[in-house]
């Protein structure tokens, strides 16, 4: 029997002059797996799930996941199928046309940010 695979979740960013190709995106493998961490963690409801991003160096955009009771003025706060994302306005523009993916392999399990627009090459000239 062929699995169907479902289309992911889109957050519109509402970014003045994006599309829909800059929205970002969410597997149904990872609201799946948010869905099962919460219930493994006892995470309350009215938690957020909190997407961010940091500078990486050489290696390009950190990308942040976790769990956040605290809403700020900078952040903008999403929902999916009753669940609240939080997204600060600083990452959003490096989160967009990002999907969040989950796998499950042998050779290993987390959560994946898989960027159109990253490169996998260091910019430092070394390597």
């Amino acid at each position: 029997m062929d699995t169907i695979a479902l289309e992911p979740e889109r957050i519109n960013t509402a970014v003045e002059g994006s599309d829909h190709n800059d929205d970002i995106f969410i597997s149904e493998d990872a609201i799946n797996a948010i869905i099962k961490v919460k219930a493994e963690n006892d995470v309350p409801e009215d938690m957020y799930l909190r997407l961010g991003t940091s500078g990486g160096g050489c290696s390009g955009m950190n990308y942040i996941i976790g769990f956040d009771s605290q809403i700020a003025d900078n952040d903008n706060t999403y929902t999916i199928r009753d669940h609240n994302i939080v997204i600060d306005k600083k990452s959003l523009f490096y989160l967009m046309g990002v999907t969040l993916d989950f796998v499950d392999s042998h050779e290993g399990s987390g959560f994946v940010f898989n960027s159109p627009f990253n490169e996998k090459v260091c910019g430092c000239n070394h390597g």
